[in-house]
C-alpha cells in the first residue's frame, strides 16, 4: 500500500507499521434497507409502565409493613376499661362479640390449646409442625398475611396436618393506631392470602400485642365489636410462654402449666427470632401435660367442647371452605406479593450494579483522567514537529441557513499557518444554505451543490474534492475558535495518530436544557475522551469538531450510511485498524443544543439509536485477533457497561430513592441521595476544571436530576425498543437559529469562555 504523504514531509511520516485493514463495511441489503420505521415514543406507554412499577412498588411496601415482635411493643393506648363489658373482662380468652350481648369463653378442665403468632417462618415453622406431629397434637397458628402470600406451601402442610389457622392482620400494626377501613383491609387481605394457599377460610382473629382479657381497655373495645361485625371471634390468652425473652425452656414450661387442672389458651411463637429454644420447650411440655391428663386441642375444638360441656347453642367454630372467588383473589395476591418481592430483589441487585458500576467509573475517570491531564500540561510535552500542512474542511449542510454563514466565516479565518481550505457541500439545500455561503465572498471558501443523499454522502463527497491530506469535518451548525483547526491537526504529528476529537461547547447557554446540556458535554463527553484516549477505545470523534489523515479515512472504509451515528462508526472502524484516536481539549468548538425538550429528545434518539447500530455491526469484532479484537474488546465493553447498561439500570435509583422516601427512614433516604449528588458534584467540579470551565453553572445540577436525567432514560429505553422490534429510525433533523461568529454564544460577548 503507497502512503499519499511523501516521506520527509514535516509532520506526515509514514506509519512505522501499516494497520490491519478491518473486514466490517459490506453494505446492507435490501432486506436490511427496506426494515420499517419505527413509530413516536408512546407516552401512555411509558405512563402504564410507570404506574405498574409505582404498584409493585406499593404492594412491596405493604408487604413489608412496619413488623415490632410482640416484646418489642406495649399497649399504650391508656388504662382505662369502662367501656369494655364485664363480660369480657372477666371471661375467656375467647371472645365473641357477633351478637348484640358480648360472650366470652373459657376452655374446659384438663384442655390446653398451644397457639403459635407471628409465623409462617421458613426455619422455625417446621420445627414447631415437626414436634407437634411427633407428639400428634394440634395448633392454632395465628398467622401474618405477609408471610402466607410468602411462605404458602407451609400454610397448606399446616393445614393438611390438622392444625388450625387465625388471622393475625397482614402487617402487624397496632391496630389502634390505624383507622376501621385500615384494619378490615388488613383482615380481608389476610383472609384471601389463607384462602389463595389453603382453599380454606377462619373466623378466628388475634390482634397484634394483645395478651389476656382483663387487659383489654377503652380503646380496644371498638377493634371488638368491629371485629364481631365481620364475623370473627377474638382470641387471646391465659398463658404466655414469653418465649421471645429466649431465658431457657424451663422458665417457658413453668409459665404455660395452668393453676389446678384448668384449661388454658398458651401463647408461643414460630416467628420473630430464634426459636430453637421453643422447640425444646414444646418437646417437654407436651408430653409432661400428657402425664398430667390433659388433652390438646385447637381454639375451634376448645370452644366447641365448652359449648357442648355448657349445654349453649352457638355457631360451631372452625374452619370453612372458601369460594371460588376468594380462592382466585387470594391466588392472584399470593402472586402479586411474590412478583413484587422478586422485583425488590431485581431492584436490589440492580442497585448493587448501579453503585459499582458508578463508582468504578468516578475512579477510572479521576486516575485516568487526571492522569492524561498532568501529561499533556507538561511542559516538554509534544506530539512531534509542528504540523504546519494545509487543511480541508468539510460542512456538510443541510438546510442551515441560520448558522451556515457564522460557522464557514469562523473557519475560513482560523489561524493554521498552513491554510484552510473550506468545502462546503450542499445536500440538496431548499433554505438557500448554499447562496448564502458562496455570497460571503471568501476566496478560500467552495461551495459544492448535490442532490440530497444523506450527511455520509455529502462527507464522502467532500473529501473526495478536498485538494489536502489533513481532513477536518465539521457539522453546519458549529462556529470554531480562531486558532481550533491548528490546534485540532497538532496531535497528526504522532505518525501513528489517525484522527483527533475536538472540545466540543455548548453555545447558547441562556436556557435550563442548554445548561444543563452544557454540563453533559463537559463531563459526559469531554471527560469520557480523556479517559477513552488513556485506554486507547476511543468511540465517538464528534462529528462538530473531528480531524482525520486521508490515508486512515480511505484504509477504513470511507463514511457510511449503514448507522445514524457515522461519527461513530468511523471512528470505530480506526480503532479497530490500529490508528490511534486521540482528544485535543485545547481545540474549541461552539454548538447550538437543542432549545426544547421536544428537540433534544429527537437529538439523542438519534444518538442513542445510532450508537447502539454502531456497536452492533462492530460485535464480531470481540474475536479478532490483534489491534481490532484488542480495540473492539475495549471499547464495546466501556460501551455496553457505562454507555447501555448504567443508564438503563441507573433508574433504579430514582425509584428506590423514592420508595424510601415514602415508605422508609426519610433522612437516611434523604442522605443517601445527598451523597450520590455530591459524587457527581465532585465529578464536575474535577472535568469544569480540567476544562478551564467556570463552576456557577453547576447550581443546576441538583435540578438536573429531576428532569434531564430522566428523559435520557426514556431516549435510551425507546433507542433499545427500536433496535430489539427492528425498527429503522429516519434521521432527525433540528430546528435553529444559529450562532454569531464573533462570540460563539449565541449573540453573548466573551467568546471564549474560560478557556485559553
Amino acid at each position: 500500500m503507497s502512503h499519499p504523504y511523501p516521506p520527509g514531509r514535516p509532520g506526515h511520516q509514514a506509519p512505522s507499521r501499516i494497520p490491519d485493514r478491518p473486514r466490517h463495511h459490506a453494505r446492507p441489503g435490501a432486506a436490511a434497507r427496506a426494515r420499517r420505521y419505527v413509530p413516536r415514543p408512546s407516552w401512555a406507554i411509558y405512563a402504564m409502565v410507570f404506574v405498574l412499577l409505582g404498584g409493585i412498588l406499593f404492594v412491596e411496601a405493604y408487604a413489608n409493613g412496619s413488623f415490632i415482635p410482640d416484646y418489642r411493643a406495649e399497649n399504650t393506648t391508656g388504662s382505662g376499661q369502662g367501656e369494655v363489658p364485664d363480660e369480657i373482662l372477666t371471661g375467656g380468652p375467647i371472645v365473641n362479640t357477633t351478637a348484640d350481648r358480648p360472650q366470652s369463653y373459657r376452655l374446659p378442665a384438663r384442655t390446653v390449646v398451644l397457639t403459635f403468632d407471628d409465623g409462617p417462618d421458613e426455619r422455625w415453622t417446621p420445627e414447631v409442625m415437626r414436634v407437634l406431629d411427633k407428639h400428634q397434637v394440634p395448633g392454632t397458628f395465628f398467622v401474618l398475611g405477609n408471610q402466607v402470600v410468602r411462605q404458602p406451601g407451609l400454610v397448606r402442610d399446616l393445614v393438611a396436618n390438622g392444625h388450625e389457622l387465625g388471622v393475625h392482620t397482614f402487617t402487624h400494626p397496632h391496630l389502634t393506631e390505624i383507622p376501621g377501613w385500615q384494619r378490615r383491609l388488613e383482615y380481608t387481605q389476610t383472609q384471601l392470602a389463607i384462602a389463595g394457599a389453603t382453599g380454606v377460610r377462619t373466623n378466628l382473629l388475634r390482634f397484634p400485642y394483645s395478651s389476656r382479657s382483663d387487659a383489654f381497655v377503652n380503646q380496644d373495645w371498638p377493634l371488638l365489636r368491629q371485629a364481631g361485625e365481620l364475623g370473627y371471634l377474638t382470641v387471646v390468652n391465659d398463658l404466655d410462654s414469653r418465649d421471645w425473652e429466649r431465658q431457657g425452656p424451663d422458665g417457658m414450661i413453668e409459665r404455660t402449666v395452668p393453676p389446678g387442672y384448668s384449661g388454658a389458651v398458651t401463647l408461643w411463637h414460630d416467628s420473630g427470632g430464634d426459636r430453637s429454644q421453643t422447640v425444646e420447650a414444646l418437646d417437654r411440655y407436651i408430653p409432661m401435660m400428657k402425664e398430667r391428663g390433659y388433652t390438646f386441642t385447637t381454639v375451634s375444638g376448645g370452644l366447641n367442647l365448652a359449648l357442648a360441656e355448657a349445654g349453649v347453642s352457638a355457631p360451631v367454630a372452625g374452619p370453612v371452605p372458601a369460594t371460588a372467588g376468594e380462592r382466585w383473589r387470594g391466588q392472584m395476591l399470593v402472586m402479586a406479593v411474590r412478583a413484587a418481592d422478586f422485583t425488590f430483589v431485581l431492584f436490589g441487585i440492580l442497585f448493587v450494579l448501579v453503585g459499582v458500576l458508578t463508582i468504578g467509573r468516578t475512579l477510572l475517570l479521576f486516575v485516568l483522567a487526571l492522569r492524561h491531564a498532568r501529561k499533556r500540561r507538561r511542559r516538554d510535552f509534544a506530539w512531534g514537529p509542528p504540523v504546519t500542512a494545509p487543511v480541508s474542511v468539510i460542512v456538510p449542510a443541510y438546510n442551515e441557513k441560520e448558522g451556515i454563514a457564522a460557522a464557514v466565516r469562523s473557519l475560513a479565518t482560523g489561524d493554521h499557518p498552513g491554510g484552510i481550505e473550506v468545502v462546503v457541500v450542499d445536500d440538496g439545500s431548499t433554505d438557500g444554505t448554499a447562496d448564502i455561503a458562496a455570497g460571503l465572498g471568501l476566496p478560500n471558501v467552495r461551495v459544492v451543490r448535490k442532490p440530497n443523499g444523506g450527511k455520509p454522502s455529502a462527507l464522502n463527497t467532500g473529501v473526495a474534492l478536498a485538494r489536502h491530506d489533513l481532513i477536518v469535518m465539521v457539522d453546519g451548525d458549529t462556529v470554531f475558535e480562531p486558532d481550533a483547526v491548528r490546534r485540532l491537526v497538532q496531535p497528526f504529528g504522532d505518525p501513528q495518530v489517525g484522527a483527533v476529537a475536538g472540545n466540543v461547547k455548548v453555545g447558547n447557554r441562556r436556557s435550563m436544557i442548554a445548561k444543563w446540556q452544557h454540563i453533559e458535554y463537559v463531563i459526559g463527553f469531554n471527560l469520557d475522551r480523556r479517559l477513552y484516549e488513556t485506554l486507547r477505545c476511543m468511540p465517538t470523534i464528534p462529528g462538530a469538531i473531528g480531524a482525520f489523515r486521508r490515508e486512515a479515512l480511505e484504509y477504513a472504509g470511507g463514511m457510511t450510511d449503514e448507522t445514524l451515528a457515522e461519527d461513530t462508526d468511523i471512528t470505530m472502524a480506526l480503532g479497530r485498524s490500529g490508528w490511534k484516536v486521540v482528544y485535543e481539549e485545547g481545540a474549541r468548538a461552539w454548538t447550538e443544543a437543542p432549545a426544547s425538550l421536544g428537540q433534544l429528545w429527537k437529538q439523542r434518539y438519534r444518538w442513542s439509536y445510532g450508537t447502539m447500530q454502531a456497536m452492533w455491526k462492530h460485535r464480531r469484532s470481540v474475536l479478532d485477533k490483534g489491534a481490532s479484537g484488542r480495540f473492539s474488546r475495549r471499547c464495546l465493553t466501556f460501551l455496553t457497561l457505562f454507555g447501555v447498561v448504567l443508564p438503563l439500570t441507573a433508574p433504579v435509583i430514582d425509584l428506590l430513592a423514592l420508595y424510601g422516601l415514602i415508605f422508609l427512614d426519610r433522612t437516611e433516604t434523604a442522605l443517601a441521595w445527598l451523597a450520590m449528588l455530591g459524587l457527581q458534584f465532585l465529578t464536575a467540579i474535577v472535568a469544569f476544571r480540567l476544562d478551564r470551565e467556570k463552576l456557577g453553572v453547576l447550581w443546576v445540577l441538583p435540578l438536573q436530576q429531576f428532569v434531564y436525567r430522566q428523559l435520557m432514560y426514556l431516549v435510551l429505553l425507546q433507542s433499545v425498543v427500536t433496535a430489539l422490534t427492528g425498527g429503522r429510525l429516519g434521521w432527525q433533523k433540528l430546528r435553529r437559529t444559529g450562532l454569531d461568529s464573533a462570540t460563539g454564544t449565541g449573540g453573548r460577548p466573551a467568546a471564549r469562555v474560560g478557556g485559553p
